[in-house]
């Protein structure tokens, strides 16, 4: 899938990023789906970019791309590995090092979306130097950031928010802005994560800036706009994740979204690397995200649920969608299975 007729890739006020593509994306040693996202999101949404996968041996997760070394990957026309992974505090450990040196003395650039500067990592600094090689770090915010103003922005938008992160988020506003397109809706998609910059090309990394100027960034993610512009905004964390709420709460103040969309995982219980704290309902986080929201947009109001039923069958899938439709009373759908159900859910947005 495809998404560059529907994603703002000219924006400089949202951080435009030029990449070196094919990718050969690499998952280091990750053992749990959940945190190389990046990669996942890159194969589904950006996958005519990508070549390969690369992995170290202790790695329990793969894309299912053809596992090939960086030289296999160059050979085949890689010009950059794409570390794949959004760990914990988004760091570049030193078992990852030499695949990683290895990597640019294939020839390829490197490009990252972690809280770790690859140019701050002197072997990486003195390979690249010395071979010509690019570092590109997508998780550095554009200089010159205001603080928000709060003042309402013309045009219209929706943003997508979480039971907890790593469920959806980024796929629920991709299908959502993709989906309003091929109806002829005038849709952006709005990317405020690594993984969105990479298959937009434009996009600031809200989780990287300084607090106080957060949701000033957010709010130069979604500029003045047409009266009949719709922004859809990719969420980041959670309100209820004990870690990531203070970006989910900027980024929800900065976007002044008229509408928002819950996304859920059936089936998971607790929190992502928080197994202390439980999953919200989606009755409470639409309570909380109205709650806080109203704050800069006193008309914010939930268009419907997103579902992330990868794990079940159809016919799971099917009642689980029924169930959570008919007991809220609002649209539900998986955007990934599409169906009536999603187009229900796209008719809510307009």
């Amino acid at each position: 899938m495809s998404l560059a007729a529907e994603v703002d890739t000219t924006g400089p006020r949202a951080g435009g990023h030029a990449l070196p593509a094919p990718y050969l994306l690499f998952l280091g040693d990750t053992v749990e789906a959940g945190f190389a996202k990046t990669a996942f999101g890159l194969r589904d949404w950006a996958g005519d970019r990508c070549i390969g996968e690369h992995a170290l041996p202790a790695a329990q997760v793969s894309t299912g791309l053809p596992r090939l070394t960086p030289a296999e990957a160059a050979a085949r026309g890689a010009k950059a590995l794409v570390i794949g992974v959004a760990n914990q505090g988004g760091v570049i450990p030193p078992s990852w090092l030499p695949a990683l040196v290895e990597a640019l003395e294939a020839g390829l650039d490197i490009v990252a979306g972690m809280h770790a500067r690859l140019a701050d990592i002197p072997v990486l600094r003195d390979t690249a130097t010395r071979l010509g090689r690019s570092l590109i770090d997508l998780r550095v915010p554009p200089p010159g950031l205001p603080i928000a103003s709060g003042h309402k922005r013309s045009g219209r938008r929706l943003l997508t928010v979480g039971t907890d992160c790593a469920l959806g988020k980024k796929y629920t506003a991709l299908a959502i802005a993709r989906g309003l397109a091929a109806r002829g809706i005038d849709a952006t998609f709005r990317a405020s994560g690594q993984t969105g910059i990479m298959i937009a090309g434009s996009g600031i990394a809200i989780d990287a800036v300084v607090a106080d100027f957060a949701a000033g960034a957010a709010e130069l993610l979604s500029p003045d706009a047409a009266p009949d512009h719709l922004d859809v905004i990719e969420g980041q964390g959670s309100l209820f994740h004990p870690a990531y709420a203070p970006v989910s709460l900027a980024l929800l103040h900065g976007s002044q979204p008229d509408l928002f969309v819950v996304c859920h995982q059936p089936g998971r219980t607790a929190i992502l690397g928080h197994a202390h704290y439980p999953v919200p309902s989606i009755e409470a986080v639409i309570e909380q995200t109205v709650m806080v929201g109203k704050l800069t947009n006193p008309a914010i109001r939930c268009a419907g649920i997103s579902l992330n039923t990868g794990g079940m069958t159809d016919e799971e899938a099917d009642a689980f969608i029924a169930e959570t439709a008919a007991r809220l009373g609002l649209p539900a759908a998986d955007p990934i299975r599409g169906g009536p159900a999603f187009e229900q859910l796209l008719d809510a947005c307009l």
